[in-house]
């Protein structure tokens, strides 16, 4: 019972936030703005201005301390008897030579075809993901975001993504960062 309820509220369409008071709707995607390790304030530059020393951040390429490179990326997790995944906009870390070549054909708009690219995801998601956790990235066509996979099989954000979240957890993690519905709705 408590799963059809759970199920309703996020397939009813739109929902007031508890918090923000904003109004969302199914599918509805959370994303972080910058990776986990960034230690300062999340101002953006523009793609085009991308240093690899020193400090950068961006839409879509971080540089830290000239040593570690993100990329930002998406990780789908479907969710139990609902149309369409969640989306997680977050940031994984690309070895130096795998950044480059991102960059080399970001606005080419082809990726390299080769195998998946080894990463670490470099933000948490509520209670499923608080440390890193190993990701295969895969380079997308057309100026999308890289797609990851939970590496480890077993890890629980990696069953999240094979076996999908139930809507009571989707609720959950929509609390956890502060836009569940409102309890009346």
């Amino acid at each position: 019972m408590a799963s059809d309820n759970a199920a309703e509220r996020l397939r009813s369409g739109r929902w007031t936030c508890a918090s923000c008071s904003e109004e969302h709707g199914w599918p509805f995607d959370l994303g972080a703005r910058a990776p986990g390790p960034w230690p300062y304030d999340e101002i953006m530059e523009p793609n085009s201005s991308l240093r690899t020393e020193g400090n950068f951040l961006s839409e879509d390429f971080c540089v830290l301390d000239g040593e570690h490179f993100f990329v930002r990326a998406l990780m789908e997790i479907p969710v139990q008897v609902l149309e369409g995944p969640f989306g997680f906009g977050c940031w994984t870390t690309l070895s130096r030579a795998n950044f480059d070549r991102y960059v080399d054909q970001f606005d080419e708009g082809s990726p390299p075809g080769q195998e998946p690219w080894w990463g670490w995801l470099s933000n948490g998601l509520a209670d499923l993901a608080t440390e890193p956790i190993g990701v295969l990235v895969y380079p997308q066509p057309d100026r999308r975001r890289p797609l990851l996979r939970v590496a480890e099989e077993d890890h629980p954000l990696a069953i999240a993504q094979r076996d999908g979240l139930s809507t009571e957890k989707m609720l959950d993690i929509f609390a956890h960062y502060g836009h569940a519905p409102a309890a009346s709705e």
